[in-house]
């Protein structure tokens, strides 16, 4: 049938998007003020027809997504840059899509031109007549009144967006949605300079770039783990090639948007040591690549102005708690039991959650310089466990480790694993940003499917002779 060809899961794939998009303009994470008449609130009955609009849209999008996939691991051929464009292109002027991180982007950005510590307070120290105040007026109330957790380099993006839109809402949002496709390039151009391992890059796209939780967390909710995972997969990317040095300075940049992105400075480490064998390369794997970054972070730091508070509130977002968080669960469900207050037992729980995955991250980069694994598809790993340990988990955190592997090992059991994980965790998030329990429900029979397809379905281990899908879908990408 035309529906399950490739031609034919591009278009389909299109439609959901456009739902999403479409039911976004209703039941989108919508401005508080300044939408200019455009982002709104309609009305109970007309927000709950553009959810529902919406996560049709977004099922057609996954269903999509999971077939397309299917075509390549059996290796069919097809435009998937061309499907990439059509999958986007709905998303673009719609208004933030599953979360009002974006104004808390905004707000910060403002901060640092209105001459506030951004790494002192939150987004209400703006008064209502300085820039950023309608942005400050729509960020959720858990991140009201807490500092930036993030780098100096992605402040002054935001700060250059308020700058250049006056702080407006409705283009300050597209500006910030501007950078959200300059991270998506930057993941695509990286993936296939990468490979893609067996199978090629059409496959590394598909996973780390058309991946419905990328596209509408990255595009549609224009969070900044895009960028980071873009500057990462960049450094790694020139890495393998040699360029080291300039990797880590990629890498020392990414720092400074999310600082999990010093993950791959180990592997990086790990891929110097490899190179140039005995002590000696151990040595310069082991201090180079932080050298390098290091004196980015630093000089970045310096030159923006806003100062090193940022080593200060990378433990913010642990004070909030998340449902995705196995390590905060858990504490909590201990700290109920053996006392009143859970808050310590809770915190001792998360502390050796990190240890836990401090110590994989190690395994995995000795396995890595022994040889046993590859480096990339180490980091990926390494990523995914620091996220499934982590204090604090969103669903697009997932995204970190899964553009790595994808990179490299799309089609391995890694992969197609993250490939349900992901499909399982657009639920999770309404348009809206809330996280009803219903969106935990549609997650978990997602899984289910997704976990008993792969036991009776997997990818074939060889790429076979590749397919043509009809004979319009006969353009390779390479």
């Amino acid at each position: 049938m035309w529906v399950f060809s490739g031609s034919g899961c591009r278009w389909l794939g299109a439609a959901g998007a456009l739902g999403v998009a479409v039911g976004g303009w209703a039941a989108g994470t919508l401005p508080v003020r300044g939408g200019w008449g455009l982002w709104e609130p309609r009305g109970s009955a007309l927000t709950l027809a553009g959810a529902v609009l919406a996560y049709l849209g977004l099922t057609l999008l996954v269903a999509a997504w999971w077939r397309y996939g299917i075509l390549l691991a059996r290796g069919a051929r097809d435009g998937v840059l061309a499907t990439l464009a059509c999958w986007t292109a709905p998303l673009l002027l719609a208004p933030p899509l599953y979360s009002a991180d974006v104004y808390s982007y905004i707000a910060q950005g403002a901060m640092v031109l209105e001459g506030h510590d951004v790494y002192g307070g939150g987004p209400s120290l703006l008064r209502p007549d300085q820039l950023g105040a309608d942005a400050a007026a729509s960020v959720g109330g858990n991140w009201t009144d807490t500092p930036a957790p993030y780098g100096p380099v992605f402040l002054l993006l935001a700060a250059a967006v308020v700058e250049v839109t006056g702080g407006a809402v409705v283009p300050a949002v597209l500006g910030m949605r501007l950078i959200a496709l300059a991270a998506l390039a930057l993941i695509v151009w990286a993936v296939r300079g990468l490979g893609g391992g067996q199978g090629g890059r059409a496959g590394a796209v598909w996973l780390a770039a058309l991946n419905p939780l990328l596209l509408i967390h990255v595009v549609g909710g224009m969070h900044n783990d895009g960028l980071m995972i873009g500057l990462v997969l960049g450094g790694v990317l020139l890495a393998t090639r040699g360029r080291w040095v300039l990797g880590c300075v990629l890498v020392g940049f990414a720092m400074m948007i999310k600082s999990p992105a010093a993950v791959a400075l180990l592997f990086i480490g790990v891929m110097i040591a490899s190179r140039d064998g005995g002590v000696r390369g151990l040595a310069k794997g082991l201090v180079l690549p932080g050298a390098v970054a290091g004196a980015v972070a630093a000089g970045a730091t310096v030159l923006a102005g806003t100062g090193f508070g940022w080593l200060r509130t990378q433990s913010v977002a642990g004070s909030i708690h998340t449902a995705l968080s196995v390590t905060s669960d858990l504490g909590l469900g201990l700290g109920l039991l053996v006392g009143d207050d859970p808050d310590p037992v809770k915190g001792l729980v998360q502390k050796l959650g990190l240890l836990v995955a401090l110590a994989l991250i190690v395994w995995l980069a000795w396995r890595s310089w022994k040889g046993a694994l590859d480096p990339v598809l180490g980091l990926g790993l390494s990523l995914v466990a620091l996220v499934a340990l982590s204090p604090m988990v969103q669903p697009w955190y997932l995204l970190w480790g899964t553009a790595v592997v994808a990179a490299v090992a799309w089609r391995g059991r890694a992969g197609q694993v993250l490939a349900v994980l992901s499909a399982a965790l657009v639920y999770e998030t309404a348009p809206s940003g809330h996280t009803p329990w219903y969106g935990f429900v549609l997650a978990a029979v997602v899984l289910a499917l997704g976990l008993v397809w792969l036991r009776r379905d997997p990818w074939p281990v060889t790429v076979p002779a590749a397919e043509h899908l009809s004979p319009d879908d006969t353009a390779r990408v390479s």
